[in-house]
């Protein structure tokens, strides 16, 4: 295809590219951990993005969770058009909560199978599996996870031996090793096959378990540095995002600040009357507890909607309690995939169903978590000079392809 062309997908138009274009999605990733770590001396080329490329600042799709993220940001389009609007959702029909990791569950194309399809060269590779099947939905290509490297075959994977390729060990799920894979296999790939676009999604472990500045944290931003380094050294356009941010989830002694939903509805609503669905759950529950700043509920036969809205509105740590239309509108999401009532909670807060349905044993450190408002605001950076959209467009996460595509030609 001619580098004057144009590809339509859901709606944008994105040019054809001259040179490779990647784009990371640094997962949990908020600003202040790359502040820090450059005011740190530890990233000298995020530093000089900073200087000599873009950086700016744009919001994610709320949920701030990581599937509804990652899909828009791979597709161009908020989850209103993609479907995939958090982790989990009650199938009222079935009545059983259904994890959406399923590719059946996507109702817009990606730009990989797009590009794939017109001739290009694509690879994928992300931290965790439960993305995979999503992100490499009818693409041809390379498209594999960090957590399941050691299974990769051609033919489901596109590619094999991987161990050998980046001459690393099988990362644990719980490390900063699995998001350094990832980039360690981009760089590799980059040198021997020469993707045209190239995607790399990490895992927010670290961010869950570090704040900004701390010595856990500028060692990972240290990490990812020295092979952004090294990727634009390749030639490649790169274009950074986060899918959400991340904050503390504790009072002023350091524990878990917990809204315990379904356990509070129970009480004053009546049992049975109402169902809290937790969109964050995933099988990856050690670092965050199933705990984030964002929840949905289905009422039963005998639950006013009206009443409901109130009582929960009035717990202290609430942001915000919308209708399922108040939340579609303002959230841009699928209507039948959200609950009745959308519940947001505060920077400090999270939302749980039963107390006894979370363990949290295994924190070890301070609650950090995600989900709400509060975690939306993400950086948008580019190693390349990028002209700055009108004002009247609200930049976001997904526009990270469209931008980094615009500077490849």
């Amino acid at each position: 295809m001619s580098s004057s062309k144009t590809l339509q997908v859901n709606g944008r138009n994105y040019p054809w590219m001259k040179h490779p274009v990647v784009v990371v999605c640094v997962d949990g990733c908020e600003q202040e951990y790359i502040n820090q770590a450059i005011q740190a001396g530890v990233a000298p080329f995020l530093k000089k993005i900073a200087a000599q490329g873009t950086t700016w600042s744009g919001d994610c799709v709320v949920p701030s969770f990581t599937n509804p993220n990652n899909l828009s940001i791979v597709t161009g389009v908020p989850p209103a058009v993609h479907g995939i609007c958090g982790n989990y959702f009650l199938d009222r029909e079935a009545n059983q909560e259904v994890m959406m990791n399923d590719a059946k569950y996507l109702r817009a194309g990606t730009l990989f199978a797009a590009f794939s399809d017109a001739g290009a060269k694509v690879a994928v590779i992300t931290a965790k599996d439960k993305l995979r099947s999503l992100l490499g939905h009818k693409m041809r290509g390379i498209c594999f996870s960090a957590e399941k490297a050691d299974q990769a075959t051609m033919e489901q994977n596109g590619i094999t031996n991987l161990l050998e390729l980046t001459g690393m060990p099988l990362p644990s799920v719980y490390s900063a090793e699995l998001s350094e894979f990832v980039f360690a296999a981009g760089v590799k790939l980059l040198e021997t096959q020469r993707p045209d676009i190239m995607y790399l999604s990490t895992t927010d472990y670290i961010q869950h378990k570090y704040a900004p500045g701390t010595p856990g944290a500028n060692a990972f931003y240290a990490m990812m540095d020295h092979y952004l380094t090294q990727l634009d050294a390749l030639g490649a356009v790169i274009g950074l995002t986060a899918d959400h941010g991340m904050n503390a989830k504790t009072d002023s002694a350091g524990k878990p600040n917990v809204i315990y939903l379904q356990d509070v509805l129970d009480a004053r609503v009546g049992a049975g009357k109402t169902r809290v669905i937790l969109p964050i759950t995933d099988p990856y529950v050690v670092h965050h507890g199933a705990l984030g700043s964002y929840a949905t509920v289905y009422l039963n036969d005998g639950a006013n909607l009206d009443s409901v809205s109130r009582q929960i509105a009035a717990l202290q740590g609430i942001e915000v309690v919308l209708t399922r239309a108040e939340a579609a509108a303002r959230f841009e999401l699928p209507p039948d995939r959200i609950g009745d009532l959308v519940i947001v909670s505060e920077r400090l807060t999270v939302i749980g169903t039963s107390t006894a349905r979370h363990d949290l044993s295994e924190l070890t450190l301070p609650l950090r978590s995600h989900g709400g408002i509060s975690e939306q605001r993400v950086p948008l950076m580019f190693n390349r000079r990028i002209e700055a959209p009108p004002s009247d467009h609200r930049l976001r996460n997904f526009d990270v392809f469209y931008f980094a595509m615009q500077a490849a030609v």
